[in-house]
């Protein structure tokens, strides 16, 4: 479905690990991105980075405004399909059906944190890369490397944690390079290793989840909130009365 020129799709937890996990055992390349209003933003001012998010293997409804207007749209059962939620199902169904996977983005205390933590909640994980990226834009002979690095070690699922928009630009350059599912799961790398809290679950189901972490992260996030909030509400409420010119 397509919500201010950009696609969601509307779809299950259950659906979207069944999704990834077929593809990781297959062995092939697919990207799965998660979608909330800041890359609705990012993609309505970008016709660029929106071909990226229209071309991913699956875009899921992250953020609960997305999931109010699909239900708008006519999708009435359509539910949450939160990022950091969904990487733990399916490191959950990674363990439980041996496929081993890789963790890429964060830094370096955050991925130690991170893989020592999800050992622990899951055993029979088998967890056979992690690399914490630079900030910096990596040389061609860097990224061939870390392209190397990857297949030869066997990942089947790659959980890229860099931010939006910049993890979906990495996964979309890297699709067909990388033979894995490479998910994107923004901040729930420090969610998971316990560096960041989560928003209380009332907030996050009442769509304010955008105002917790403004109040953890003020300094980095305001700039985004007030540019991009108001203006997707305006936008919105035009794309569902037909009125929003593509």
């Amino acid at each position: 479905m397509i919500l201010m020129g950009t696609r969601v799709d509307p779809t299950t937890y259950l659906q979207a690990v069944e999704l990834i996990l077929d593809v990781a055992m297959r062995n092939e390349s697919c990207v799965v991105y998660a979608a909330n209003v800041h890359m609705l933003m990012e993609s309505y001012d970008s016709p660029a980075f929106k071909a990226v998010v229209n071309s991913a293997d699956l875009v899921t409804p992250d953020g609960m405004p997305l999931v109010w207007i699909l239900r708008l749209k006519g999708q009435k059962d359509q539910q949450r399909v939160y990022g950091p939620t969904l990487m733990l199902y399916v490191l959950e169904a990674a363990a439980r059906e041996k496929v081993p996977v890789g963790f890429y983005g964060g830094m370096p205390e955050v991925l130690q944190a991170l893989t020592a933590r999800v050992q622990v909640k899951f055993p029979d994980l088998k967890i056979v890369y992690s690399f914490s990226s630079p900030f910096r834009e990596m040389s061609r002979e860097e990224d061939k490397q870390v392209i190397e690095d990857i297949n030869n070690s066997g990942t089947r699922i790659l959980f890229v944690g860099l931010g939006c928009p910049k993890q979906e630009k990495w996964m979309a350059e890297h699709r067909g390079k990388i033979n894995a599912v490479m998910l994107g799961v923004g901040a729930a790398f420090d969610f998971h290793a316990g560096v960041k809290p989560q928003a209380p679950a009332w907030m996050q189901k009442a769509g304010l989840e955008w105002l917790h972490r403004l109040a953890t992260e003020p300094r980095r996030l305001w700039r985004r909130y007030l540019y991009h909030n108001p203006r997707f509400v305006f936008l919105a409420i035009l794309d569902m009365a037909g009125m929003l010119r593509r």
